[in-house]
Parts: C-alpha cells; sequence; structure tokens
C-alpha cells in the first residue's frame, strides 16, 4: 500500500500496555512502508458533542477545537490503527467522544449522501483494532467491537483485523508477552503491505 497509516490512541496512558501493541503495530506498517502518525486522544482538547447540527449542512463541526484538525487527517488516511483498553465494557469516554465528533462524517454519507471520503479510497480503507482487558470474562470485548464497527463504517472504513487481548490483569506488563508485543507488529505490517483493489 505504501499510504498514509494513523494510529488512534485511546488510552489515557501514553506508555501503557495499550500504546506498547499500538506503538508495534506503527512500527510495522512504518516497516511495510507506510507513513505513520500517532494521535494520542488524551492530549487532545475538544469538546463532546452537542448535536447543534451544523454538520447537517456542512463538512465540519462549529465547535473550533482540536477536532478540526482531525477531520482532514482522518478522510486522508488510506488505513487506521485503533487502539483502546476497555473501560466498563465499552471504550474510554474520550475516545467515545472523538467517535461521537466524527458527526460529520455520519451526516454526509447518510443524510447528505456525499461521503468526506474520496470515492477511491472508499473501497480499500483498511483498520486493525486493538483492544486489551484486565478481565478475562466471555463478552467482554462485545461493547467495544460493536461500537467499532459502527464509527468504521461512518468513516468508510472496513474492519480488516484485530487484537483482543483479556486477563491483563494477571499479564499486567505486556512487555512481558513477546508474542502479543510480535502479533501486534505483523499485524501492523500486514495492514501497511495490503494492495489497494
Amino acid at each position: 500500500m505504501a499510504g498514509r497509516v494513523i494510529g488512534i490512541l485511546g488510552s489515557p496512558l501514553a506508555e501503557g500496555n495499550t500504546a506498547r501493541l499500538l506503538n508495534e503495530a506503527l512500527r510495522g506498517a512504518s516497516d511495510a512502508g507506510c507513513t505513520v502518525e500517532k494521535i494520542e486522544i488524551a492530549n487532545l482538547c475538544f469538546e463532546a458533542c452537542q448535536e447543534m447540527m451544523f454538520c447537517r449542512d456542512h463538512e465540519t463541526c462549529i465547535m473550533d477545537d482540536d477536532m478540526q484538525q482531525l477531520y482532514p487527517k482522518i478522510r486522508e488516511a488510506d488505513a487506521i490503527i485503533i487502539a483502546t483498553p476497555v473501560m466498563c465494557m465499552g471504550i474510554p469516554g474520550k475516545l467515545k467522544s472523538f467517535m461521537d465528533r466524527c458527526q460529520v462524517f455520519f451526516m454526509a454519507k447518510y443524510l447528505r449522501k456525499d461521503s468526506l471520503v474520496a470515492p477511491e479510497k472508499r473501497g480499500s480503507r483498511t483498520a486493525l483494532f486493538i483492544c486489551i482487558s484486565g478481565m478475562s470474562i466471555p463478552e467482554v470485548f462485545v461493547g467495544p467491537k460493536l461500537t467499532m464497527r459502527a464509527f468504521l463504517d461512518i468513516i468508510d472504513c472496513r474492519l480488516g483485523d484485530e487484537l483482543l487481548v483479556s486477563d491483563m490483569d494477571t499479564i499486567r506488563d505486556v512487555t512481558t508477552q513477546p508474542g502479543l508485543l510480535k502479533a501486534a507488529y505483523a499485524k501492523g505490517y500486514a495492514l501497511g503491505n495490503l494492495k489497494s483493489p
């Protein structure tokens, strides 16, 4: 692909387990020839969606905050890696607010029938979803996966692969699990090596 890959860190911990897995995935995509950029949601300044409906008729949000610089990045990305921990059987609030603020894509695609993503990208944009959970219970990833699929559909990006890691309360430090770091790297490399259809 040799395109542009954006990594979105949903964890508030810049050096935590989620970040380490994302870093490895981005390293893999970079080694595959892609230009990579990491976006740390916790460091951004933006408000939650206020449903002002400005985006019903415009390609952006009326609120002037850090989301304004992210909309073009999302539109232009060839692939996206989203990494997040599970919190209360869902995703962290600020990551969810980020997704909610992408209502600009929803309005364009479903209301105005004119996606913000260029036609040549819509069929080839792919995502890697990395998610870790402290608990090891059967349905712990159901909520995050449903949210992720809805978000990716809105921004015209298909889910290509995932790395789901449970029982982190027992593992504690992902660096003690080299197999997981290798898996993140391999999945990032595969994502970056995809050929456009």
